[in-house]
């Protein structure tokens, strides 16, 4: 499946060595970043032409399902039309139907404690938001972000530390919520999304197992 790189709203605040990405793990950063991308605003007509025609091989699997309801709703979607439901699903007036930040799902209030303890984790990490990002750093879009880099990284333990700490725990319910929405297009995404998760979770708890790594649930 070819892929399409997003512009990131989190970054590191020093230079990271290059690595050689695997196609796996390639891969795996650009639906991070697509996902990002996707959550944090409507798609162009550009990325419409291009997310529908994906060729996607049907192996039946949940993510291949989820590729290709996604491709088959940005056929019939138009930018006027993604970009009022983008805004009525997650952005609202005063908040949309999803509120994809991690305080919100863990703590039921925004910029509450996960918010913190990720702050300190990003510094941890030599990640800081840029300047010009209005969003608090635990939305559903700046952790996606995250992953990417930490990907492209090749930095498998702190990948899946970063994961299961800050994504896991709330995550798959929010794209869960998404999937319930009314548009086809965000329904679809909500379906990736939680599709994606759950492929990384397998994927990421064999990789901590291979390296001895343990995966410790963070305390509701």
């Amino acid at each position: 499946m070819t892929t399409m790189s997003t512009t990131s709203q989190m970054t590191p605040d020093a230079p990271q060595p290059t690595v050689a990405l695997s196609e796996e793990d390639a891969l795996r950063a650009d639906i991070y970043g697509l996902l990002a991308g996707l959550v944090r605003q409507a798609p162009d007509a550009e990325l419409l032409d291009w997310l529908g025609g994906l060729e996607i091989d049907a192996d039946g699997t949940p993510l291949t399902q989820a590729w290709q309801a996604l491709s088959q709703a940005a056929e019939a979607a138009t930018p006027d039309t993604l970009e009022r439901a983008h805004f009525r699903h997650l952005v609202g007036v005063i908040q949309g139907d999803i509120t994809p930040y991690a305080s919100w799902y863990r703590q039921g209030e925004l910029m509450e404690a996960a918010l913190v303890e990720l702050r300190q984790d990003l510094r941890a990490l030599g990640f800081e938001r840029t300047t010009h990002t209005p969003e608090p750093e635990d939305h559903l879009a700046a952790l996606c972000e995250v992953m990417a880099m930490l990907v492209t990284d090749a930095a498998k333990p702190r990948q899946a530390g970063f994961f299961f700490h800050h994504l896991a725990p709330w995550a798959p319910q929010c794209w869960g919520d998404l999937a319930k929405v009314e548009s086809a297009f965000y329904a679809a995404l909500g379906d990736l999304g939680r599709a994606f998760m759950e492929s990384e979770s397998a994927r990421l708890q064999e990789a901590a197992s291979q390296s001895a790594v343990r995966i410790v649930s963070p305390a509701e």
